[in-house]
């Protein structure tokens, strides 16, 4: 791992300076500033990303803007997991390159995880030769280098990195009031043979925790409530710390007991931070979570009750074909072990339909899985061919129609098990952290449990709110009770949501 030093942060800084002076003057003759527009695809370390680049964009003197044809610079922040991801860039390239030809000075930039696959940017270099700048997720501290290149020297530089670098310290532009994104390591070494992430975002590298917990203890002091630590796969953190005793570290839980400092001593430091209310992570491995990680998550209150954990195949035999180093006799075993030690915990996983070979009797070991664990939601696939990964190659690729309908069987069981799961709730109280209104009505809020469950509420006498929360004709200002916190009677069950009203405002 390769961390990028001060000299190489200062020359940068030196890149934004230059900038900002370009951008001060050429809001001095216009009398408006430049923008950007940003659109990120895929996870949340992608979003990650995409925060820690508008900020560098901020401190280059640019303002966001609200629409794409509004901007002077178009960044579009890729992610490789999906085909559909990859057709959903190339179609916004197409309708981008309709804005550029009326605002020839628009800088257009292509930066993530596809540009890590030397086919994409050989694709764009040929047929959209508009775009200006390309960068990998290991190259965002050289944005303002790049932009310099472009504006001043009149270059196109496509710099993609080969490093698996890692920079600290990066301005961000967090996109929510409610919930900060903060990614404790990159990269992935588990080489999934479905999997493009080795591949585009390299081996994984930890950030240092005292690095980490300052982040934690910023955000804490900015008021955000709830945190998301983050990382391809959180429970191999400090891994790739060889013989780093845990006393050289941070972790008073783990001091003394002569293991390594890893993500349940992490977890632990991130819980005792006066200030967060709530503590999510994603994502978990199997084949790599500890009893003490469920033992953390059962000692302190903060951590939230809900553990994300991918599951895949509920086939022996595909787990093996997919690599992923771990039984259905394990995964059950954790689950036990997790839920006799959290109470109301919450599950959610990953399922891959279609992995090639799969048969009938592999995807009924699915369902039968699916059926012992009965999880709280699930994030469900039809497995989608990477190029350069094992199983692109691998025989026994199954049909479309075949995969569409095992996929439609197994979306209609998990649907009625997230139905099963909401109900369970109705007539319980829980505390929601208010995301904002809700995208169908106005006056209807929206916001989740510490179980992670969507919850959509009505406030039947807003006079309960303070006038802040209120506009001038007193209906609610959802906007307003964004990061709040609210105390909710849930009424109704659905299969991806629950209702209810509000009981009271905690603030």
């Amino acid at each position: 791992m390769l961390s990028v030093d001060a000299g190489e942060m200062s020359r940068q800084q030196n890149y934004i300076t230059q900038i900002g002076l370009y951008q001060a003057e050429y809001q001095r003759r216009n009398g408006v500033s430049r923008k950007y527009w940003i659109h990120t695809y895929g996870c949340q370390l992608n979003e990650n990303d995409g925060e820690k680049i508008a900020g560098l964009l901020d401190e280059m003197g640019f303002n966001p803007a609200v629409e794409s044809r509004d901007a002077d610079l178009i960044v579009l922040n890729t992610c490789s997991i999906r085909e559909n991801a990859n057709d959903k860039l190339y179609g916004n390239l197409g309708m981008i390159k309709n804005l550029r030809r009326d605002r020839p000075d628009m800088i257009v930039a292509v930066c993530g995880c596809m540009m890590k696959q030397e086919e994409h940017v050989a694709k764009i270099r040929r047929s959209y030769g508009f775009v200006d700048l390309i960068f990998g997720p290991q190259d965002l501290h050289r944005l303002p280098e790049l932009l310099y290149q472009r504006i001043f020297q009149n270059q196109k530089p496509y710099g993609v990195g080969r490093e698996d670098s890692m920079a600290e310290g990066l301005p961000i532009h967090r996109a929510r009031k409610f919930r900060a994104l903060c990614s404790i390591m990159y990269g992935c070494n588990n080489f999934c043979t479905y999997c493009i992430v080795p591949y585009a975002r390299g081996r994984e590298r930890s950030r240092r925790p005292e690095d980490i917990l300052a982040e934690l203890r910023q955000l804490a002091a900015a008021g955000y409530r709830e945190v998301m630590l983050l990382g391809q796969n959180v429970n191999s953190y400090g891994h790739d710390w060889t013989g780093t005793p845990v006393e050289d570290q941070a972790g008073a839980d783990a001091k003394g007991s002569g293991r390594p400092y890893d993500f349940a001593a992490l977890l632990a430091d991130a819980a005792r931070i006066g200030g967060l209310y709530r503590i999510r992570f994603m994502t978990s491995h199997p084949k790599d979570i500890s009893s003490e990680l469920l033992k953390t998550m059962s000692r302190y209150p903060v951590i939230e009750p809900h553990l994300h954990l991918p599951m895949q195949s509920g086939s022996n035999h595909i787990l093996e074909q997919m690599n992923r180093h771990y039984t259905r006799e394990r995964y059950l075993d954790i689950i036990r072990e997790a839920r006799s030690l959290i109470p109301d915990l919450a599950l959610s996983t990953d399922i891959i339909v279609g992995f090639p070979g799969e048969t009938e009797a592999d995807f009924q070991d699915t369902l039968d899985l699916m059926e012992q664990v009965q999880f709280d939601s699930a994030f469900t696939f039809q497995y989608s061919k990477r190029a350069g990964t094992p199983a692109a190659a691998m025989a026994g690729q199954i049909p479309a129609d075949v995969v569409s309908e095992r996929f439609g069987r197994l979306t209609a069981l998990q649907n009625s098990h997230s139905l099963a799961s909401n109900q369970r709730w109705v007539g319980r109280s829980a505390e929601v952290l208010i995301e904002g209104r809700s995208g169908t009505a106005d006056q209807i809020l929206s916001g989740r449990t510490a179980q992670n469950h969507l919850v959509n509420f009505s406030v039947p006498d807003p006079s309960m709110l303070p006038a802040s929360c209120r506009r001038p004709d007193g209906s609610i200002d959802g906007a307003a009770m964004e990061g709040s916190l609210a105390q909710v009677r849930l009424t109704l069950a659905k299969s991806f949501s629950l209702e209810g009203y509000l009981e009271a405002w905690h603030a």
